[in-house]
């Protein structure tokens, strides 16, 4: 008995040839539903028949898989080394093999014109076979319930054809009269999904996958972009804050030095009143009448070289300059304090004695008593 089995190709590549390979699988087992009429079974709506993993995948079964022929439409007559010519437009490329439940089939179209309607969108491939039917009530081992087999199953031609129309009568094509389509409960032939393969780019990897698995890739890989953009932000912001974050820290850690070396421990205070005491002194040893109250050391060594020398010997001149007008004037003072004693009392000016005075004063007035003696008497 003829039976016909519908459908898809995929995974379609063009050779350097120009040739068309492509992908299919047919002849899955399981349960198929059929009209009771086609079957020779009018008295029966529909017959369940079961397709065992034994008479699909048998060594003879795919076998005549093997160089099949492919035509454009099931032709009326089997296909035979007699008209193979008129009708093959390209054959099963290698042998076939077990897919699962299902037979995969790999396919080569040679033919320009088959070849243009299948990428045109004539892309459903119906398996032309012949079988025995055995009748028999029995349970499927995943306990489904059939009324007959097939077994004996051998591949005659496979059929690139339009979508299935409704009714298993309706059948694809123009080989009406070429076998018996399974249908569905709702007497609709079955058919699978038209599946048109896209390659995409995975991770510089390319994949072939549907139109639909292509757009989920396409709305997973933006998502993905979006998600590294934001994070890029987010990271950037991050930087920017603990860069703001340093550069306020680094400020704060150089104003604490610059305070600290402001900080004078004890002894380098004591030391530096000592200096202040040695340049106020000589500075008064040098200028008597120099003022160095409020004034910072250079500004004291600017007030004596001005005293000593007038405006003009320092105007315009650089601090380096003053400071060493400053040092040489007070090279000088040390001398001369050093080599004339009175210098050095001019100097530290005449300090007046208290005992010396309040001795001068009882002498003074012990002898105006004397002068004034004879008055008394």
């Amino acid at each position: 008995m003829k039976f016909t089995d519908a459908v898809t190709i995929a995974g379609t590549r063009r050779t350097d040839d120009g040739y068309l390979v492509a992908e299919a699988k047919a002849v899955r087992t399981g349960i198929q539903l059929y009209t009771g009429d086609e079957v020779g079974k009018p008295e029966m709506s529909v017959v369940r028949v079961y397709r065992s993993p034994e008479s699909v995948f048998a060594d003879a079964s795919l076998q005549s898989f093997t160089h099949a022929p492919v035509t454009m439409d099931h032709p009326k007559d089997a296909v035979t080394a007699e008209n193979w010519k008129d009708l093959a437009v390209g054959e099963v490329s290698t042998a076939a093999k077990r897919d699962g439940e299902w037979v995969y089939l790999p396919l080569i179209l040679k033919d320009a014109a088959a070849i243009k309607g299948v990428e045109g969108g004539k892309r459903e491939l119906s398996a032309g076979y012949v079988c025995e039917l055995v009748w028999g009530d029995g349970v499927t081992p995943d306990g489904q319930q059939f009324d007959a087999q097939q077994t004996n199953i051998k591949i005659n031609h496979l059929a690139v054809v339009d979508r299935a129309r409704a009714g298993s009568k309706a059948r694809i094509g123009d080989g009406a009269n070429w076998g018996i389509s399974p249908v569905t409960p709702d007497h609709k032939p079955q058919e699978e999904k038209i599946m048109t393969l896209k390659t995409v780019t995975v991770d510089g990897i390319p994949v072939e996958v549907t139109d639909q698995g292509a757009t989920v890739i396409a709305t997973l890989q933006q998502r993905l972009a979006d998600a590294h953009s934001k994070m890029g932000t987010a990271d950037a912001a991050h930087l920017a804050t603990i860069a703001a974050k340093d550069s306020e820290l680094a400020k704060k850690d150089a104003e604490i030095d610059s305070l600290k070396a402001k900080v004078l421990s004890d002894a380098d205070l004591d030391k530096r009143v000592q200096e202040r005491a040695d340049l106020i002194a000589i500075a008064t040893t040098i200028a008597k009448d120099v003022k160095t109250t409020g004034l910072s050391d250079a500004a004291i060594r600017k007030a004596v070289v001005t005293a000593k020398l007038g405006d003009a010997a320092i105007a315009g001149k650089a601090d380096a300059y003053i400071d060493a007008r400053f040092d040489i004037l007070a090279d000088e003072a040390k001398k001369a304090i050093g080599a004339d004693p009175f210098a050095r009392v001019l100097s530290d000016g005449i300090r007046p004695n208290v005992d010396v005075h309040v001795a001068a004063d009882k002498a003074w007035s012990e002898s105006v008593n004397d002068l004034n003696a004879w008055r008394k008497k």
